[in-house]
């Protein structure tokens, strides 16, 4: 059985993977937003949602690297599970938003399919792997030994 401190360590860790996932969900909401009101004009739908892909990714892993010490994951296997964390809430999130604003499964779907010109799978996987990357990125910056090069769990 686990000792309060590490379960306490545990819930704060899930508690600031949470809060930094609203955070990138409202920055994400806020630039779809933006982009259907300057760039879909521009550019059209499908090249404008593609565009968006790689802006998102650009947010994720900038949030990611300002919030990835604050979340106190520490491990390679923290990192990863905060990055399917929000893998998962993010992927119910768009569903369910994509569905609420009246989204056919056919037109969710085609985001994530590379055959009809979607991008969101790798969107997602860059969401899977920020939070290990930031760190990564932060330690090499630091120029010091990274928990997670010491760590190999």
């Amino acid at each position: 059985m686990l000792s309060a401190d590490p379960l306490r360590r545990l819930g704060v860790l899930l508690v600031r993977a949470v809060a930094i996932w609203i955070l990138i969900a409202v920055a994400e909401t806020l630039h779809g937003v933006a982009r259907t009101l300057v760039v879909v004009p521009i550019l059209g739908d499908r090249p404008s949602r593609q565009l968006g892909v790689f802006v998102g990714s650009a947010m994720i892993l900038g949030m990611a690297w300002l919030f990835v010490t604050w979340i106190r994951a520490t491990t390679r296997p923290q990192l990863l599970a905060v990055g399917l964390l929000w893998l998962v809430l993010m992927l119910a999130f768009e569903i369910g938003l994509g569905r609420a604003v009246g989204s056919s499964w056919e037109r969710i779907l085609s985001d994530y399919d590379p055959r009809q010109g979607g991008l969101m799978i790798m969107g997602m996987g860059v969401l899977l792997l920020a939070p290990l990357l930031a760190a990564r990125g932060r330690s090499r910056a630091a120029e010091g030994p990274c928990q997670v090069d010491r760590i190999r769990g």
